[in-house]
Protein backbone atom coordinates (compact mmCIF):
# COMPACT_ATOMS: atom_id res chain seq x y z
CA UNK A 1 0.00 0.00 0.00
CA UNK A 2 1.50 3.50 -0.86
CA UNK A 3 2.03 5.98 2.17
CA UNK A 4 0.36 8.80 0.44
CA UNK A 5 -2.92 7.02 -0.67
CA UNK A 6 -3.97 6.12 2.81
CA UNK A 7 -2.80 8.89 5.58
CA UNK A 8 -2.11 12.29 3.39
CA UNK A 9 -4.94 14.65 2.19
CA UNK A 10 -4.13 16.46 -0.92
CA UNK A 11 -5.60 20.17 -1.71
CA UNK A 12 -4.68 21.54 -5.20
CA UNK A 13 -4.28 25.35 -4.63
CA UNK A 14 -7.23 27.10 -7.52
CA UNK A 15 -5.33 28.04 -10.61
CA UNK A 16 -4.00 25.44 -13.04
CA UNK A 17 -0.51 25.39 -14.23
CA UNK A 18 -1.89 26.21 -17.51
CA UNK A 19 0.00 29.53 -19.40
CA UNK A 20 -1.58 28.35 -23.05
CA UNK A 21 -4.41 29.92 -25.22
CA UNK A 22 -7.56 27.58 -24.85
CA UNK A 23 -10.89 27.12 -26.54
CA UNK A 24 -13.60 25.74 -24.49
CA UNK A 25 -16.78 23.66 -26.15
CA UNK A 26 -19.93 23.41 -24.51
CA UNK A 27 -21.28 19.68 -25.43
CA UNK A 28 -24.77 19.75 -27.63
CA UNK A 29 -25.94 16.20 -29.16
CA UNK A 30 -24.30 12.90 -28.25
CA UNK A 31 -24.90 9.77 -30.02
CA UNK A 32 -23.23 6.17 -29.60
CA UNK A 33 -23.71 3.39 -32.24
CA UNK A 34 -23.43 0.02 -30.72
CA UNK A 35 -21.64 -2.62 -32.32
CA UNK A 36 -22.03 -6.58 -30.71
CA UNK A 37 -17.68 -6.69 -30.54
CA UNK A 38 -16.75 -4.52 -28.05
CA UNK A 39 -16.88 -1.19 -29.52
CA UNK A 40 -18.94 1.64 -30.52
CA UNK A 41 -19.04 4.53 -32.44
CA UNK A 42 -19.83 8.03 -30.53
CA UNK A 43 -20.84 11.31 -32.15
CA UNK A 44 -20.50 14.05 -29.95
CA UNK A 45 -21.43 17.46 -31.18
CA UNK A 46 -19.55 20.79 -29.47
CA UNK A 47 -20.74 24.61 -29.83
CA UNK A 48 -16.96 25.71 -29.44
CA UNK A 49 -15.59 29.32 -28.78
CA UNK A 50 -12.30 29.87 -30.62
CA UNK A 51 -9.93 32.38 -30.61
CA UNK A 52 -8.30 33.44 -33.98
CA UNK A 53 -4.77 31.87 -34.13
CA UNK A 54 -3.11 28.50 -32.56
CA UNK A 55 -4.51 27.39 -29.77
CA UNK A 56 -5.43 23.87 -27.57
CA UNK A 57 -9.43 22.84 -27.60
CA UNK A 58 -10.11 21.09 -24.56
CA UNK A 59 -12.73 18.04 -25.05
CA UNK A 60 -13.21 16.39 -21.75
CA UNK A 61 -16.03 13.65 -21.19
CA UNK A 62 -14.84 11.16 -23.99
CA UNK A 63 -14.45 7.44 -23.36
CA UNK A 64 -11.82 6.49 -20.89
CA UNK A 65 -11.36 3.74 -23.72
CA UNK A 66 -11.40 5.84 -26.45
CA UNK A 67 -8.95 4.61 -29.46
CA UNK A 68 -6.80 7.86 -30.22
CA UNK A 69 -5.92 6.49 -33.98
CA UNK A 70 -9.77 6.33 -35.08
CA UNK A 71 -10.62 10.39 -33.50
CA UNK A 72 -11.85 12.56 -36.31
CA UNK A 73 -12.37 16.22 -35.53
CA UNK A 74 -14.35 18.83 -38.14
CA UNK A 75 -15.38 22.62 -37.37
CA UNK A 76 -15.94 25.64 -40.21
CA UNK A 77 -11.78 27.88 -40.50
CA UNK A 78 -10.23 25.51 -38.33
CA UNK A 79 -6.81 23.30 -39.33
CA UNK A 80 -5.71 20.82 -36.76
CA UNK A 81 -1.90 21.07 -36.14
CA UNK A 82 -1.92 17.97 -33.32
CA UNK A 83 -3.69 16.10 -30.87
CA UNK A 84 -3.50 14.37 -27.57
CA UNK A 85 -5.27 11.98 -25.49
CA UNK A 86 -4.88 12.60 -21.48
CA UNK A 87 -5.05 8.66 -19.88
CA UNK A 88 -3.79 10.33 -16.68
CA UNK A 89 -6.25 11.22 -14.66
CA UNK A 90 -6.52 13.66 -11.13
CA UNK A 91 -6.02 11.25 -8.23
CA UNK A 92 -3.75 11.37 -5.12
CA UNK A 93 -1.00 8.85 -6.62
CA UNK A 94 -0.69 11.17 -9.54
CA UNK A 95 -0.39 14.23 -8.27
CA UNK A 96 2.53 12.93 -6.12
CA UNK A 97 4.18 11.74 -9.43
CA UNK A 98 3.93 15.20 -11.43
CA UNK A 99 5.36 16.58 -8.50
CA UNK A 100 8.36 14.54 -8.45
CA UNK A 101 11.52 17.49 -8.50
CA UNK A 102 8.96 20.18 -8.03
CA UNK A 103 8.75 21.57 -4.08
CA UNK A 104 5.18 21.25 -2.01
CA UNK A 105 3.89 22.32 1.20
CA UNK A 106 3.40 19.68 3.76
CA UNK A 107 0.99 20.60 7.03
CA UNK A 108 1.50 18.28 9.67
CA UNK A 109 -1.10 18.40 12.31
CA UNK A 110 -0.05 17.77 16.40
CA UNK A 111 -2.26 14.96 17.39
CA UNK A 112 -2.68 15.96 21.13
CA UNK A 113 -2.56 19.96 20.63
CA UNK A 114 -4.12 19.78 16.76
CA UNK A 115 -1.27 22.47 16.22
CA UNK A 116 -0.69 22.48 12.23
CA UNK A 117 2.96 23.22 11.34
CA UNK A 118 3.68 24.43 7.73
CA UNK A 119 7.06 23.41 5.78
CA UNK A 120 8.20 23.59 2.00
CA UNK A 121 10.18 20.10 0.80
CA UNK A 122 11.18 18.84 -2.56
CA UNK A 123 9.56 15.86 -3.63
CA UNK A 124 12.38 12.85 -4.86
CA UNK A 125 10.73 9.80 -5.76
CA UNK A 126 7.35 8.14 -5.09
CA UNK A 127 8.34 4.72 -5.35
CA UNK A 128 7.35 2.98 -3.02
CA UNK A 129 6.28 5.61 -0.13
CA UNK A 130 7.17 9.11 -0.24
CA UNK A 131 10.60 10.73 -0.39
CA UNK A 132 11.66 14.22 0.28
CA UNK A 133 13.98 17.03 0.72
CA UNK A 134 13.28 19.40 3.81
CA UNK A 135 16.30 21.98 4.07
CA UNK A 136 19.61 19.53 4.34
CA UNK A 137 17.29 16.44 5.49
CA UNK A 138 16.13 13.57 3.06
CA UNK A 139 13.07 12.16 5.03
CA UNK A 140 10.16 9.49 3.97
CA UNK A 141 6.64 9.88 4.71
CA UNK A 142 5.72 7.61 7.54
CA UNK A 143 2.68 5.55 7.54
CA UNK A 144 2.21 6.38 11.04
CA UNK A 145 -1.08 8.40 11.12
CA UNK A 146 -0.18 11.92 11.97
CA UNK A 147 -2.69 13.95 10.07
CA UNK A 148 -0.99 15.64 7.15
CA UNK A 149 -1.97 17.37 4.21
CA UNK A 150 0.04 18.07 1.09
CA UNK A 151 -0.62 21.48 -0.80
CA UNK A 152 0.07 21.66 -4.33
CA UNK A 153 0.16 25.22 -6.75
CA UNK A 154 -2.20 23.71 -8.72
CA UNK A 155 -3.28 20.65 -11.22
CA UNK A 156 -0.65 19.91 -13.92
CA UNK A 157 -1.56 20.74 -17.32
CA UNK A 158 -1.91 17.00 -18.77
CA UNK A 159 -4.14 16.02 -15.58
CA UNK A 160 -7.92 15.45 -15.90
CA UNK A 161 -10.63 15.20 -13.64
CA UNK A 162 -11.91 13.16 -16.17
CA UNK A 163 -10.76 11.74 -19.66
CA UNK A 164 -9.38 14.33 -22.26
CA UNK A 165 -8.97 15.25 -25.52
CA UNK A 166 -7.06 18.06 -26.54
CA UNK A 167 -5.86 19.18 -29.99
CA UNK A 168 -4.10 21.89 -30.97
CA UNK A 169 -5.74 23.95 -33.69
CA UNK A 170 -5.07 26.95 -35.84
CA UNK A 171 -8.50 29.20 -36.01
CA UNK A 172 -8.67 31.38 -39.22
CA UNK A 173 -11.39 33.41 -36.77
CA UNK A 174 -12.42 34.05 -33.39
CA UNK A 175 -16.44 33.31 -32.78
CA UNK A 176 -18.55 30.49 -31.29
CA UNK A 177 -19.68 27.39 -33.89
CA UNK A 178 -19.94 23.69 -34.02
CA UNK A 179 -17.82 21.06 -33.95
CA UNK A 180 -18.11 17.19 -34.70
CA UNK A 181 -16.05 15.00 -33.35
CA UNK A 182 -16.20 11.01 -34.06
CA UNK A 183 -13.82 8.13 -32.77
CA UNK A 184 -14.82 4.45 -31.57
CA UNK A 185 -14.62 3.65 -28.43
CA UNK A 186 -13.89 0.06 -26.71
CA UNK A 187 -15.92 -1.25 -23.47
CA UNK A 188 -19.16 -0.96 -24.74
CA UNK A 189 -21.15 -3.32 -25.75
CA UNK A 190 -24.67 -4.92 -26.13
CA UNK A 191 -26.39 -8.13 -26.75
CA UNK A 192 -30.08 -9.37 -27.34
CA UNK A 193 -32.37 -11.03 -24.45
CA UNK A 194 -35.82 -12.08 -25.97
CA UNK A 195 -38.85 -13.48 -23.84
CA UNK A 196 -41.46 -15.64 -25.32
CA UNK A 197 -45.09 -16.22 -23.91
CA UNK A 198 -46.07 -19.46 -25.80
CA UNK A 199 -49.41 -20.60 -25.75
CA UNK A 200 -49.12 -24.45 -27.32
CA UNK A 201 -52.74 -25.18 -27.18
CA UNK A 202 -53.30 -21.83 -29.08
CA UNK A 203 -50.14 -22.11 -31.42
CA UNK A 204 -49.48 -18.61 -30.66
CA UNK A 205 -46.35 -16.94 -29.28
CA UNK A 206 -45.50 -13.48 -28.56
CA UNK A 207 -41.86 -11.96 -28.32
CA UNK A 208 -40.06 -9.00 -26.27
CA UNK A 209 -36.63 -8.23 -27.50
CA UNK A 210 -34.32 -5.99 -25.21
CA UNK A 211 -31.26 -4.74 -25.86
CA UNK A 212 -28.89 -5.03 -23.35
CA UNK A 213 -26.09 -2.54 -22.85
CA UNK A 214 -22.84 -2.77 -21.18
CA UNK A 215 -20.99 0.29 -20.45
CA UNK A 216 -17.65 -0.56 -18.95
CA UNK A 217 -15.74 2.04 -19.82
CA UNK A 218 -15.12 5.17 -16.89
CA UNK A 219 -17.22 7.48 -18.77
CA UNK A 220 -20.78 8.51 -18.12
CA UNK A 221 -22.12 9.40 -21.30
CA UNK A 222 -25.52 11.69 -20.85
CA UNK A 223 -28.64 12.77 -22.93
CA UNK A 224 -27.33 10.46 -25.32
CA UNK A 225 -28.85 9.09 -28.48
CA UNK A 226 -28.26 4.55 -28.81
CA UNK A 227 -28.41 2.54 -31.87
CA UNK A 228 -26.97 -1.04 -31.74
CA UNK A 229 -25.91 -2.79 -34.67
CA UNK A 230 -26.77 -6.29 -35.58
CA UNK A 231 -24.03 -8.22 -37.69
CA UNK A 232 -20.15 -8.41 -37.83
CA UNK A 233 -18.13 -5.40 -38.75
CA UNK A 234 -14.63 -5.23 -40.44
CA UNK A 235 -12.18 -7.85 -39.35
CA UNK A 236 -12.81 -7.87 -35.52
CA UNK A 237 -13.75 -10.92 -35.01
CA UNK A 238 -12.53 -11.76 -31.11
CA UNK A 239 -16.29 -12.01 -29.97
CA UNK A 240 -17.99 -13.91 -33.02
CA UNK A 241 -18.20 -16.65 -31.62
CA UNK A 242 -20.84 -15.65 -29.08
CA UNK A 243 -22.74 -15.00 -31.79
CA UNK A 244 -23.34 -18.27 -32.80
CA UNK A 245 -24.36 -20.11 -29.63
CA UNK A 246 -25.35 -23.60 -31.19
CA UNK A 247 -22.18 -25.05 -32.55
CA UNK A 248 -20.81 -28.31 -32.54
CA UNK A 249 -23.31 -30.85 -32.32
CA UNK A 250 -26.01 -28.63 -31.22
CA UNK A 251 -28.24 -27.76 -34.08
CA UNK A 252 -29.23 -24.28 -35.76
CA UNK A 253 -32.03 -22.99 -35.04
CA UNK A 254 -32.49 -21.59 -38.47
CA UNK A 255 -34.47 -24.14 -40.58
CA UNK A 256 -34.17 -21.83 -44.37
CA UNK A 257 -33.03 -18.53 -44.88
CA UNK A 258 -35.30 -15.61 -45.01
CA UNK A 259 -36.28 -14.42 -48.12
CA UNK A 260 -38.21 -10.88 -46.61
CA UNK A 261 -35.99 -7.69 -46.07
CA UNK A 262 -37.69 -6.24 -42.86
CA UNK A 263 -38.34 -2.67 -41.64
CA UNK A 264 -34.79 -1.97 -39.67
CA UNK A 265 -32.71 0.05 -41.70
CA UNK A 266 -29.84 -1.38 -43.00
CA UNK A 267 -26.07 0.19 -42.58
CA UNK A 268 -23.83 -1.83 -45.34
CA UNK A 269 -24.74 -5.36 -44.69
CA UNK A 270 -25.85 -4.98 -41.40
CA UNK A 271 -28.92 -3.92 -39.08
CA UNK A 272 -29.59 -0.97 -37.41
CA UNK A 273 -31.49 -0.24 -34.57
CA UNK A 274 -32.20 3.02 -33.12
CA UNK A 275 -33.72 3.43 -29.76
CA UNK A 276 -36.09 5.63 -28.51
CA UNK A 277 -35.82 8.77 -26.84
CA UNK A 278 -32.78 9.94 -25.73
CA UNK A 279 -30.78 7.91 -22.15
CA UNK A 280 -28.02 8.43 -19.82
CA UNK A 281 -25.62 5.67 -19.99
CA UNK A 282 -23.74 5.48 -16.37
CA UNK A 283 -19.87 4.59 -16.44
CA UNK A 284 -20.01 0.42 -15.43
CA UNK A 285 -23.56 -0.08 -16.10
CA UNK A 286 -26.16 -2.22 -17.77
CA UNK A 287 -28.98 -0.58 -19.49
CA UNK A 288 -31.76 -2.67 -20.84
CA UNK A 289 -34.46 -0.92 -23.94
CA UNK A 290 -37.23 -2.59 -25.96
CA UNK A 291 -36.24 -3.15 -29.90
CA UNK A 292 -38.88 -5.65 -30.63
CA UNK A 293 -42.05 -5.99 -29.35
CA UNK A 294 -44.33 -8.90 -31.03
CA UNK A 295 -48.10 -10.18 -30.73
CA UNK A 296 -49.72 -13.42 -31.82
CA UNK A 297 -47.21 -14.98 -33.66
CA UNK A 298 -47.76 -18.67 -35.58
CA UNK A 299 -46.02 -20.75 -33.40
CA UNK A 300 -46.56 -24.54 -32.34
CA UNK A 301 -44.29 -27.50 -30.45
CA UNK A 302 -42.30 -29.94 -32.59
CA UNK A 303 -40.44 -33.05 -31.08
CA UNK A 304 -37.37 -33.53 -33.48
CA UNK A 305 -35.16 -35.91 -33.17
CA UNK A 306 -30.87 -35.81 -34.32
CA UNK A 307 -29.53 -39.00 -35.10
CA UNK A 308 -25.24 -39.21 -34.68
CA UNK A 309 -24.70 -40.44 -38.07
CA UNK A 310 -25.42 -44.07 -39.02
CA UNK A 311 -24.83 -45.74 -35.38
CA UNK A 312 -26.36 -48.37 -33.02
CA UNK A 313 -27.34 -46.88 -29.82
CA UNK A 314 -27.28 -49.16 -26.76
CA UNK A 315 -30.07 -47.03 -24.88
CA UNK A 316 -33.25 -45.04 -26.02
CA UNK A 317 -32.52 -41.62 -26.42
CA UNK A 318 -35.14 -38.61 -25.46
CA UNK A 319 -36.33 -36.58 -28.28
CA UNK A 320 -35.64 -32.69 -28.38
CA UNK A 321 -38.87 -30.41 -27.22
CA UNK A 322 -38.70 -27.21 -30.02
CA UNK A 323 -40.97 -24.23 -31.03
CA UNK A 324 -41.09 -23.87 -34.45
CA UNK A 325 -42.35 -20.96 -36.08
CA UNK A 326 -41.65 -18.18 -39.25
CA UNK A 327 -40.00 -15.33 -38.79
CA UNK A 328 -42.83 -13.12 -41.29
CA UNK A 329 -44.53 -10.45 -41.65
CA UNK A 330 -47.40 -13.01 -42.84
CA UNK A 331 -46.44 -15.33 -39.12
CA UNK A 332 -47.23 -11.74 -37.41
CA UNK A 333 -43.28 -10.88 -37.07
CA UNK A 334 -41.21 -10.18 -39.95
CA UNK A 335 -38.29 -8.16 -38.63
CA UNK A 336 -34.69 -9.16 -38.54
CA UNK A 337 -33.57 -10.71 -34.96
CA UNK A 338 -30.00 -9.86 -33.86
CA UNK A 339 -28.49 -12.61 -31.97
CA UNK A 340 -28.90 -13.87 -28.68
CA UNK A 341 -31.42 -16.07 -26.15
CA UNK A 342 -34.46 -16.69 -26.18
CA UNK A 343 -35.87 -17.57 -22.88
CA UNK A 344 -39.39 -19.42 -23.22
CA UNK A 345 -42.03 -19.42 -20.93
CA UNK A 346 -46.12 -20.67 -20.73
CA UNK A 347 -48.57 -20.46 -18.79
CA UNK A 348 -49.99 -23.02 -16.19
CA UNK A 349 -53.72 -23.97 -15.01
CA UNK A 350 -52.84 -21.08 -12.93
CA UNK A 351 -52.57 -19.09 -15.32
CA UNK A 352 -49.06 -18.32 -13.81
CA UNK A 353 -46.06 -17.98 -16.69
CA UNK A 354 -43.91 -20.63 -15.97
CA UNK A 355 -40.24 -20.66 -17.80
CA UNK A 356 -39.87 -24.01 -19.85
CA UNK A 357 -36.97 -23.18 -21.33
CA UNK A 358 -34.10 -21.31 -23.35
CA UNK A 359 -32.41 -21.28 -26.91
CA UNK A 360 -29.43 -19.27 -28.47
CA UNK A 361 -30.32 -17.96 -31.94
CA UNK A 362 -27.78 -16.53 -33.97
CA UNK A 363 -28.59 -13.32 -36.24
CA UNK A 364 -31.95 -14.37 -38.96
CA UNK A 365 -33.05 -12.39 -41.12
CA UNK A 366 -36.94 -12.20 -41.56
CA UNK A 367 -38.66 -14.77 -43.23
CA UNK A 368 -36.52 -17.46 -42.03
CA UNK A 369 -38.17 -20.30 -40.79
CA UNK A 370 -37.07 -21.29 -36.95
CA UNK A 371 -36.99 -24.07 -34.42
CA UNK A 372 -35.58 -23.70 -31.47
CA UNK A 373 -34.91 -25.94 -28.86
CA UNK A 374 -36.14 -25.60 -25.40
CA UNK A 375 -36.09 -29.21 -23.77
CA UNK A 376 -36.51 -32.63 -24.54
CA UNK A 377 -39.52 -34.51 -23.81
CA UNK A 378 -38.06 -37.94 -21.38
CA UNK A 379 -41.62 -39.37 -22.52
CA UNK A 380 -40.87 -40.21 -26.06
CA UNK A 381 -37.84 -41.93 -27.30
CA UNK A 382 -35.65 -43.30 -30.39
CA UNK A 383 -33.68 -46.18 -30.15
CA UNK A 384 -31.27 -46.17 -33.16
CA UNK A 385 -30.11 -49.45 -34.87
CA UNK A 386 -27.92 -50.10 -37.54
CA UNK A 387 -29.08 -52.90 -39.36
CA UNK A 388 -26.91 -53.60 -42.11
CA UNK A 389 -24.24 -51.59 -44.22
CA UNK A 390 -23.17 -53.40 -47.35
CA UNK A 391 -20.35 -52.51 -49.35
CA UNK A 392 -21.34 -52.87 -53.32
CA UNK A 393 -17.92 -51.72 -55.01
CA UNK A 394 -15.11 -49.35 -53.44
CA UNK A 395 -16.83 -46.32 -53.85
CA UNK A 396 -20.47 -47.62 -53.30
CA UNK A 397 -22.57 -48.51 -50.32
CA UNK A 398 -25.69 -49.15 -48.64
CA UNK A 399 -26.54 -48.61 -45.38
CA UNK A 400 -30.04 -49.65 -43.66
CA UNK A 401 -31.58 -47.80 -40.92
CA UNK A 402 -34.45 -48.44 -37.78
CA UNK A 403 -35.43 -46.56 -35.71
CA UNK A 404 -38.12 -47.80 -32.54
CA UNK A 405 -40.00 -44.37 -31.72
CA UNK A 406 -42.13 -44.31 -28.48
CA UNK A 407 -44.27 -42.30 -26.98
CA UNK A 408 -45.93 -42.13 -23.15
CA UNK A 409 -47.74 -39.41 -23.62
CA UNK A 410 -51.64 -39.75 -23.36
CA UNK A 411 -52.22 -37.97 -26.92
CA UNK A 412 -50.69 -38.74 -30.57
CA UNK A 413 -47.61 -37.05 -31.84
CA UNK A 414 -45.28 -36.70 -34.39
CA UNK A 415 -41.49 -37.21 -34.00
CA UNK A 416 -39.49 -35.91 -36.85
CA UNK A 417 -36.62 -37.73 -37.32
CA UNK A 418 -33.13 -35.44 -39.26
CA UNK A 419 -30.67 -37.50 -40.66
CA UNK A 420 -27.85 -35.28 -41.74
CA UNK A 421 -27.13 -35.95 -45.71
CA UNK A 422 -23.37 -36.81 -46.74
CA UNK A 423 -20.79 -33.93 -47.20
CA UNK A 424 -20.28 -32.55 -50.68
CA UNK A 425 -19.13 -35.04 -53.50
CA UNK A 426 -21.12 -38.10 -52.29
CA UNK A 427 -24.25 -38.49 -53.29
CA UNK A 428 -27.55 -39.88 -51.21
CA UNK A 429 -30.06 -41.82 -53.13
CA UNK A 430 -33.20 -43.41 -50.97
CA UNK A 431 -33.72 -46.82 -51.97
CA UNK A 432 -36.59 -48.25 -49.36
CA UNK A 433 -38.07 -46.15 -46.59
CA UNK A 434 -41.68 -46.97 -44.37
CA UNK A 435 -42.31 -43.21 -44.34
CA UNK A 436 -42.01 -41.01 -47.09
CA UNK A 437 -39.32 -38.51 -46.07
CA UNK A 438 -38.37 -34.89 -47.82
CA UNK A 439 -34.32 -32.87 -48.19
CA UNK A 440 -34.32 -30.38 -46.26
CA UNK A 441 -32.61 -26.43 -47.12
CA UNK A 442 -30.32 -27.04 -43.76
CA UNK A 443 -28.60 -30.16 -44.74
CA UNK A 444 -31.24 -32.56 -43.71
CA UNK A 445 -33.60 -35.29 -44.83
CA UNK A 446 -36.98 -35.34 -42.68
CA UNK A 447 -39.38 -38.08 -41.57
CA UNK A 448 -42.06 -37.95 -40.04
CA UNK A 449 -43.08 -40.05 -37.62
CA UNK A 450 -46.66 -40.79 -36.47
CA UNK A 451 -46.73 -42.39 -33.16
CA UNK A 452 -50.02 -43.11 -31.34
CA UNK A 453 -50.64 -42.24 -27.90
CA UNK A 454 -49.11 -44.45 -25.31
CA UNK A 455 -47.58 -46.44 -28.21
CA UNK A 456 -45.04 -47.05 -30.62
CA UNK A 457 -44.08 -46.66 -34.27
CA UNK A 458 -40.78 -48.15 -36.23
CA UNK A 459 -39.28 -45.83 -38.87
CA UNK A 460 -37.25 -47.90 -41.62
CA UNK A 461 -35.17 -46.30 -44.29
CA UNK A 462 -32.35 -48.08 -46.90
CA UNK A 463 -29.97 -45.46 -48.61
CA UNK A 464 -27.20 -45.92 -50.83
CA UNK A 465 -24.17 -43.68 -50.70
CA UNK A 466 -22.16 -42.93 -54.10
CA UNK A 467 -18.63 -41.60 -53.99
CA UNK A 468 -17.96 -41.30 -57.37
Amino acid sequence: MNFFTKTICFTAMSGALMGSLHASAQQEELSLTIYGDNRALVEDIRQTTFENGEQTLILPGVSSQIQPATVTLGADNMTIIEQNFDFDLLTPAKLMEKAVGKYVNIIRTNPATGKESEQRVKVLSVNNGVVIQAGERIEVLRDDNIPTRVIFAGVPENLRAEPTLSVKIDSDRSGTRETKLTYLSGGIDWRSDYVALFDESGETMSLQGWATINNKTNTTFENAELSVVAGFVGNNNQNRNRFAPNQGRRIQPVRSGGTEAGSAERIGDNYIYPLPGQTTLAAKQNKQISFVDAEAIKAKKVYEFYPNGFQTQKNPLSVESRIAFRNSSEGGLGEALPAGTVRVYTKDQQDRAQFIGESGISHIAAGSHISMKIGEAFDITVKPTKVNDTRISRLISDVEMKYEVKNAKPEPVTVYIHQSTPPWGVTWTVLEETTVSEERANGYRVWPVKVPAEGEMTLSFKIRQDRR
